[in-house]
């Protein structure tokens, strides 16, 4: 009789043990739940606040359209990557990487700020190349950049020059018209800078130049770029048509820096053949 009561006193501490936490169990149970719930709201809210690659494209475009101001051109980038980020092998979000990055390093007048921007234009056009090889964005930027890091280098050799002729040729292949023929002008400026012993050749320079006149007759940087081409091989009465054409030329609103661009090169060599 005394084992039968003590398991009754047993069983009736037991249930009132566990009438005394059931409800905090019930509650922390509720709670962990609640905060499970919220932390499944806050990741769908975050996969939900990531927006497009195509609006961030156009908002990027928009930027870059107000280029003249290099603090749009960094908003621009800054926007891009926080897109790649979320969308790493965008083709659309590499190629206008490398395409703003040389923008700015071409204009900025911070060297190196010049170097990072050529850098990363480089590393942008090659993703652009990797993903997708058979449009001619990448390439032509991935050259571009090649193009402006070279200028910046003491080490200049052949392997840059084959690097940003093998770019631009790829390019003339896919679509010569892309950027109004402007691979043919990167050739063109490639024979005609490069010294003699990695290539150089003012001849070959001026026949690239002439050829993306043909495609493109409104680039105006084409027309500065053989205007100079042409005074290097002292035919300077070619050289002032060139620079005439282009002085009469009205530009596309959409091109305006690269108009001003143009006629600031025309006028350097306007001065040398004075």
């Amino acid at each position: 009789m005394a084992s039968i009561y003590n398991s009754e006193v047993q069983e009736w501490r037991l249930a009132k043990t566990l009438r005394k936490y059931a409800v905090p169990l019930v509650l922390v149970t509720m709670a962990g739940g609640s905060i499970s719930c919220r932390k499944a709201d806050t990741a769908a809210a975050d996969r939900v606040a990531l927006r497009p690659t195509s609006e961030v494209v156009r908002d990027t475009d928009a930027l870059y359209a107000q280029r003249a101001d290099l603090v749009k051109v960094r908003q621009a980038i800054v926007a891009l990557r926080q897109a790649q980020a979320d969308d790493p092998s965008s083709y659309d979000i590499a190629w206008r990487l490398a395409k703003y990055n040389y923008y700015l390093g071409a204009h900025t007048p911070e060297p190196t700020e010049r170097s990072k921007a050529f850098h990363d234009g480089v590393e942008a056009g090659t993703l652009a190349v990797q993903v997708r090889g058979d449009q001619p964005d990448g390439h032509f930027w991935l050259g571009a950049n090649y193009g402006g890091n070279a200028q910046l280098s003491t080490l200049f050799g052949l392997s840059e020059v084959n690097d940003i002729r093998a770019e631009m040729e790829t390019v003339l292949k896919l679509d010569e018209h892309y950027q109004a023929g402007s691979a043919y002008m990167v050739l063109g400026q490639l024979y005609l800078e490069a010294p003699r012993i990695l290539g150089g050749d003012v001849s070959k320079a001026t026949g690239y130049l002439e050829k993306g006149i043909k495609v493109a007759p409104d680039n105006g940087m084409m027309r500065a770029k053989l205007a100079a081409a042409y005074a290097a091989a002292h035919r300077n009465d070619d050289a002032r048509k060139q620079i005439e054409t282009l002085r009469a030329m009205k530009p596309a609103a959409e091109y305006l820096p690269e108009h001003d661009d143009a006629l600031a090169e025309a006028k350097k060599v306007e001065e040398k053949i004075k």
